[in-house]
């Protein structure tokens, strides 16, 4: 087997002493070889940083105040030195064995720059919940198309990871968005390689009403419109559109 590349994993967090410390055990307890975990921390006050000084010696972290979620990841993408890079939210988990099948497909396929793989969605508690939802992107993504992604983000931003070298090619997150940095990147990556998928199980998002995600989907489909004009034709946009105005009645029902 070829030698496994080493993994660098950016934890932005802000007052999330629910459950960081579930999250930061979910990377290392992966007992990776070569893994290198990075907080970054935009100024807790809850209680975060007591847990964090509990791992000192496992992880590097700092906290001091940012511009944002997308500013803090890049924070740590600049101090990240690992082959390949990945962020995982402070309320997201990987699942057991995650890192090694990413290592090694990336240490089998030397041409693959990103990879994402499946993710299911939970609650506070971590039970699997919407399971509708996490079929049917899991139905697109085994499609790997470009010209779906243009329309419906069918990539789990937990679940996906990228050689640190595209980041001197495509650039850090953009930091202008609040909600959909992750789907801007995806679709900068996409324009230049092709993505790579693995059928297993990789993460676990969270959600629930607290959550930035758990809320708040008019906002984040207006943002997503948005990125969705600056790399698609006047059609691509209209289908986005109307597919996004059927996740939002879902979406309605669901909360009867």
């Amino acid at each position: 087997m070829k030698p496994l590349p080493s993994i660098s994993i950016i934890i932005p967090s802000y007052n999330q002493a629910e459950f960081i410390e579930t999250t930061i055990l979910s990377v290392l307890e992966q007992g990776y070889p070569a893994l290198e975990v990075i907080v970054i921390d935009g100024g807790s006050t809850d209680g975060t940083l007591d847990i964090l000084r509990q791992y000192d010696d496992r992880l590097t972290w700092i906290s001091e105040l940012d511009r944002g979620q997308a500013h803090a990841i890049n924070k740590g993408l600049a101090l990240a030195s690992g082959g390949v890079v990945a962020f995982l939210n402070s309320d997201d988990v990987y699942a057991p064995g995650a890192l090694h099948a990413v290592g090694a497909y990336f240490a089998e396929h030397p041409q693959a720059q990103w990879l994402t793989g499946r993710c299911i969605i939970v609650n506070e508690s971590g039970r699997e919940i919407r399971k509708a939802i996490t079929a049917y992107k899991h139905l697109w993504l085994a499609f790997r198309s470009y010209g779906v992604l243009k329309v419906l983000n069918y990539i789990s931003q937990p679940a996906t990871f990228w050689r640190r070298g595209l980041l001197d090619e495509v650039g850090n997150l953009n930091e202008d968005l609040r909600f959909t940095m992750d789907y801007e990147y995806w679709l900068r990556i996409g324009q230049r390689y092709r993505l790579h998928t693995l059928r297993q199980r990789l993460a676990g998002f969270r959600l629930y009403a607290a959550s930035k995600s758990g809320g708040g989907y008019e906002e984040q489909f207006a943002e997503e419109m948005t990125v969705c004009r600056r790399f698609s034709s006047p059609l691509v946009v209209q289908l986005h559109r109307l597919h996004n105005a059927l996740i939002l009645g879902v979406y309605r029902v669901q909360r009867r």
